[in-house]
């Protein structure tokens, strides 16, 4: 088998030779190089022409936002970014994961991390992770566009809905492509679970919310919920929504992690599920694994759901929409710039079979 071959990027001597002795421990990688910052980056990416880029974030001359942008544009690859857990840190990992990046580490303890180590399964596993993605999606981004309310059943208007939304590798710019299509008026909330350590999902959610009509925030424990508004799963603690008084509750727990996940994408659903009254769209995105697919039986078997997964196409990483597509519960497989007027499409009364949308589209080997 071919080995993975990386390109380490940092300012700091000590920090580079740490990254590649970590990663040179995996008989499946090869590092074939290293570069001090951005500009010498993108030399070596044409020079070298590595399956990976690990980039550091903070960087003199060119810094990691930067080198990433140009990357992405010239030589489009996978680019796992290695961030600070500072409020700034954390604020440009997610700039980066917009502009391209396919996922993140965070060092320990700020920029020179002399317990990396600590972080080196996650390293090794997000780098061999991202030479499968779909880099090519990522290439030719859309712009989005505000879903205008289509004309509704006003009977299908009186009855209360509830989105979901379920995404991990690659689902930081899937989201933005989702949320801010949608109309700031929409008739239901929506909760979302996108896998990401603590510290970093407040940033992902001020900055979404920054970009949309509808409110974006991260979810508080106890809080009312409102049409219009998403509420993100805080990272390291899972979301759940309860009924309480006729109106609809977050509720977050830090209860043992599902399949190595916290928040989970399954303990969301499965919270939705049991909601009596309410009808649920459900939507699972790009991602490693198949977390969600058990919530989407429950809510498929509790009724009342639609399910729209992301269509091979523009996924970054099939993994999670394709495990639902199998487990036979997706009513509506769309690519990434169609999620979002099939979610509106849902909440006004207009989806199904009949709309025009195969329940299977696409091709999920």
């Amino acid at each position: 088998m071919n080995k993975v071959k990386v390109l380490v990027v940092d300012d700091s001597a000590f920090m580079r030779k740490f990254i590649i002795d970590l990663l040179s421990e995996n008989p499946q990688i090869e590092v074939v190089g290293a570069a001090r910052n951005g500009k010498e980056a993108l030399k070596k990416v044409s020079l070298l022409n590595p399956d990976v880029v690990t980039l550091d974030v903070e960087m003199p001359i060119m810094n990691g936002i930067d080198a990433l942008k140009q990357i992405m544009k010239e030589h489009p690859l996978p680019v796992v970014m290695l961030s600070s857990t500072t409020t700034e840190g954390a604020k440009n990992t997610i700039i980066a994961m917009q502009y391209g990046a396919i996922d993140f580490v965070a060092k320990p303890s700020g920029e020179i991390s002399l317990d990396l180590y600590k972080v080196k399964e996650e390293l090794i596993n997000k780098v061999l992770l991202a030479s499968r993605a779909n880099v090519r999606v990522i290439s030719k981004d859309n712009a989005s566009e505000i879903i205008m309310n289509p004309m509704y059943d006003k009977r299908a208007h009186q009855r209360k809905k509830i989105v979901c939304i379920g995404t991990s590798t690659g689902g930081p710019r899937a989201l933005q492509q989702v949320l801010t299509r949608l109309p700031e008026n929409i008739a239901a909330p929506i909760m979302i679970v996108q896998h990401m350590p603590k510290g970093f999902t407040k940033s992902l959610a001020q900055r979404l919310d920054s970009l949309s009509q509808i409110t974006v925030k991260e979810a508080e424990d106890g809080e009312t919920l409102q049409n219009g508004t998403a509420y993100i799963a805080p990272g390291g603690f899972h979301l759940l929504v309860r009924e309480s008084n006729g109106s609809l509750t977050a509720c977050v727990e830090q209860s043992p992690p599902r399949n190595g996940h916290r928040p989970s994408v399954d303990v969301l659903f499965e919270s939705i599920s049991a909601l009596t009254g309410y009808e649920k769209i459900a939507v699972i995105m790009t991602g490693m694994g198949s977390d969600g697919t058990a919530g989407l039986k429950k809510l498929k078997e509790n009724g009342n759901t639609k399910v729209i997964a992301e269509a091979q196409e523009t996924a970054v990483v099939f993994g999670m929409p394709r495990a639902a597509i199998q487990a036979n519960v997706v009513d509506s497989i769309v690519p990434l710039e169609q999620i979002a007027e099939m979610i509106v499409k849902y909440v006004e009364g207009q989806g199904g079979k009949g709309d025009g949308h195969e329940p299977i589209f696409g091709s999920v080997h």
